[in-house]
């Protein structure tokens, strides 16, 4: 029957008007173009899987090794064993009945019946009016799919009831690739809007991984906007909030806290970390410092309890962001990505000169008595890091360090508030300053333990730190002078 013709025998078929146009690069030759607002099996009331009036025969193929999409049509019979057959190696699985009307809604088909059609479209009217042989036509089913995916794909295009048969991520998954085969329109969207909308597992998400970018749908762009990030540093900004959030969270902190460290703590790029940490160090880092410099060193003019009020709310912001920014000290110590976090820390002269104004007010020590602490837990971590060797240090680095933050806490030892609330504190971060010290030429060690001489107790027991850096020190001079005098002793001839 050519395009347009009548129905008659036991065919049923109605009256069906096409229309051609050229698609390159999908086909070379003709497509066959319909309304697919038409329900095409209720129209022509036929039905799947019918032989009395179906006139396409769709034989499904399994290949030994490898398949892909492959047809080929006969005017007459099929056999698969003659071996004068073009697809004699391979093996049939299965064979559906179905009407070159209902296939016309994939484009692969219509494309393929449309080129017969042409073929045969020159047919006088009395050959016309006799019953034609079926249209044989070979689906070649990949060894990594199953028949009945191909079945279920052709019986939906006489049911149309993607909603009854897609109902899990499998059978999306199986049906997809082969009504992307077959150019099936609805049947794809139908397929990507269910996998866009529900969960998967870990298994199904690889598998979507593998096979949607491949398929080259523009219907999955919505579906791979769950796999792909919108912007290349997606995973930065991620991490940039969740730092935020950890550190500002007023509301379960310490759960909030533990879970984004875990997160830092298993990302694979650890420089991607270190940026995040670096950025929410210097950010913390910079509000402290501003809050502390507004309070020792206020430029405003008023009453004295509005200049009160004012250092209360800078002595606030100080302690509030102090603890933000020894949480992410600790992380990045832990995480080991603290080498930038310590060279800025060995920077800041006007930073610790305000930090001693403070420490030695009792304004301060009344208002914000934990500043103290939280300053010097930051110092302690930072310069535990770089006496361990997990931070590598330069020796201008190393010296500074100890330089600037050791009479900090000379000024928090003679407090006495905060020599009773951090005398262990105390203790540690003068035992790390000093295991820093000896790290130094011979000439800055001498000039900073002579500043460590406040370490000292009435019962020189109670400082054995202090004995013991003084006596490697003098024990290293008598060395020294012994290999001097060795070096300019002439040689005996």
């Amino acid at each position: 029957m050519g395009p347009g013709g009548g129905g008659g025998g036991g065919g049923g078929w109605g009256r069906v008007s096409f229309h051609f146009f050229l698609v390159p690069n999908v086909f070379p030759n003709i497509i066959l173009q319909f309304n697919p607002n038409v329900e095409i099996a209720m129209q022509f009331r036929v039905e799947f899987e019918d032989p009395s009036t179906a006139d396409v025969v769709i034989h499904l193929l399994q290949q030994q090794q490898t398949g892909s999409l492959a047809a080929v049509e006969q005017d007459s019979g099929y056999d698969s064993e003659d071996p004068s057959n073009p697809a004699a190696d391979i093996v049939e699985v299965g064979a559906l009945y179905v009407h070159s009307q209902v296939l016309a809604q994939c484009r692969y088909f219509a494309a393929l019946l449309s080129e017969r059609w042409l073929e045969n479209g020159q047919k006088s009217v009395d050959q016309e009016s006799k019953k034609e042989k079926p249209i044989h036509i070979s689906l070649c089913v990949g060894v990594e799919r199953l028949q009945e995916s191909y079945v279920t794909t052709i019986r939906l295009l006489y049911s149309k009831d993607f909603a009854g048969v897609i109902t899990n991520v499998c059978t999306a998954l199986s049906i997809l690739p082969i009504a992307a085969e077959l150019l099936y329109d609805d049947c794809i969207s139908a397929c990507v809007r269910f996998l866009e909308a529900v969960p998967w597992t870990k298994e199904e998400e690889r598998q979507i991984v593998q096979l949607v970018p491949c398929l080259q749908l523009k219907e999955s762009s919505e579906l791979l906007s769950r796999l792909i990030p919108p912007k290349e540093n997606a995973v930065e900004d991620m991490l940039n909030g969740l730092v935020y959030t950890a550190t500002h969270s007023h509301q379960n902190g310490a759960k909030v806290k533990a879970f984004v460290s875990r997160l830092l703590s298993g990302h694979a790029s650890r420089d991607t970390v270190r940026l995040v940490l670096e950025k929410a160090f210097g950010n913390s880092l910079r509000t402290v410092k501003d809050s502390v410099e507004e309070y020792a060193s206020p430029n405003v003019r008023g009453r004295h309890d509005e200049i009160e009020a004012l250092q209360r709310q800078n002595l606030h912001a100080a302690v509030v962001n102090g603890r933000h920014l020894l949480w992410i000290v600790e992380r990045m110590i832990e995480l080991r990505v603290a080498d930038l976090a310590v060279m800025e820390w060995s920077q800041q002269g006007a930073f610790t000169a305000n930090l001693k104004r403070a420490f030695g007010d009792d304004t301060c020590s009344n208002i914000a008595p934990g500043l103290p602490a939280i300053v010097l837990r930051s110092t302690c971590g930072l310069a535990s890091a770089v006496a361990a060797g997990s931070v590598v240090a330069s020796r201008q680095v190393r010296l500074k360090l100890v330089k600037d933050w050791l009479p900090v806490l000379v000024v928090s030892r003679e407090s006495a508030s905060s020599a009773n609330q951090n005398k262990q504190l105390h203790l540690e971060l003068e035992d790390v300053f000093l295991r820093i010290i000896l790290t130094l030429p011979m000439a800055d060690a001498q000039k900073l333990l002579q500043q460590c001489l406040s370490f000292a107790t009435r019962n020189v027991e109670d400082c054995p730190h202090l004995v013991t850096a003084f006596n490697i020190w003098f024990k290293r001079a008598s060395q020294g002078t012994t290999m001097a005098q060795g070096s300019t002793e002439p040689e005996q001839g």
